[in-house]
């Protein structure tokens, strides 16, 4: 998933544990731009058509071999071809050792060469599962992220409807904080997004009368979360008495974010309604929804009522 984000190198070495053998400046200073990776097995046999530079290619026990059994000239023609293409990093794994035409060729070249010991595969699936998190097309919303009952609720709302209270609220209930008042959202697949926290104001709430307040300090490190999915997303408003709100939830609304669809629900707010226990029942909810079960649904055939005609007026409702 290419975007128009970059990670330092630093960042992704610390994370995949991987050793320099070679860097040619400093790794903060190089920067990767995509999260797919490659193993160039068949440009080193000399097809290059196709070929995407800006990708870390990864050498295992299956090029290595190929390598070994090539005439040294041939093999040295074509490292050095790889590595002329400018790539941004390459990678040996299962702890093999590079061939001395493989160092001189990235020194040549300015090219990092970089080696674990993990096997091919699951270094690439780390890499690629971190690089998607890491350099995945983003958004900041206003609002906050809470984790309840392992499910992430989004809530949104206008300024001073009640978001960071609510929050401390389902902390207070052993429920987790992942973000307040700012939300970085990242679609990390065509049917995920994931909400983080910025950096900066990560822990913190605001709450009117009282001030800023660190969650993680006040009630220690099991009340919060780094990041969490997004399963639903709560719009919070003033009640408003002429409004006809939702009362059976049969029929599921969504709320597009970078492409995604995610489940949505609007809940009013007004003096008496306790905002915690709605919202874990939302979340329940929700859940038993994404697993096939609707309440709504389940109520309408023991009443005898077809579900596609359940679209009931307010009035006919209030009659049963």
């Amino acid at each position: 998933m290419s975007s128009n984000y970059t990670v330092p190198l630093k960042k992704f070495i610390k994370e995949c544990s991987l050793e320099a053998l070679y860097l040619p400046a400093d790794a903060e200073n190089i920067m990767i731009s995509t999260a797919e990776v490659n193993r160039p097995g068949l440009h080193l046999s000399g097809f290059y058509q196709d070929f995407e530079p800006s990708r870390i290619q990864i050498l295992g026990n299956m090029e290595f071999s190929y390598l070994t059994s090539l005439p040294q000239p041939t093999r040295q023609a074509r490292i050095h071809s790889l590595l002329a293409s400018k790539i941004p990093a390459l990678v040996v794994t299962n702890g093999l050792t590079p061939f001395p035409a493989l160092l001189a060729a990235a020194k040549e070249h300015e090219i990092p060469l970089l080696r674990t010991e993990d096997h091919t595969t699951a270094f690439m699936f780390n890499a690629i599962q971190y690089l998607n998190l890491e350099l995945a097309p983003r958004i900041t919303r206003h609002g906050v992220l809470v984790e309840i009952y392992g499910e992430g609720i989004l809530l949104l709302g206008d300024s001073g409807i009640g978001k960071s209270e609510t929050a401390i609220e389902l902390v207070k209930r052993g429920h987790r904080l992942i973000a307040d008042d700012a939300v970085e959202l990242k679609r990390i697949s065509a049917r995920q997004i994931v909400g983080a926290s910025p950096e900066n104001i990560r822990h913190f709430l605001e709450l009117r009368g009282i001030g800023i307040i660190n969650a993680r300090r006040l009630f220690g490190i099991g009340a919060v979360k780094l990041t969490e999915k997004v399963d639903l997303i709560v719009q919070m408003e003033l009640w408003d008495p002429d409004k006809v709100y939702d009362r059976m939830g049969i029929d599921t609304e969504y709320e597009e974010i970078l492409g995604v669809k995610i489940p949505s629900l609007t809940l009013p707010v007004k003096p008496g309604r306790n905002l915690g226990i709605l919202l874990e029942v939302a979340a329940m909810n929700n859940r038993q929804k994404r697993m096939g079960y609707n309440a709504a649904v389940e109520l309408m055939k023991h009443l005898g009522m077809e579900t596609d005609e359940a679209a009931l007026d307010t009035k006919d409702w209030d009659l049963l």
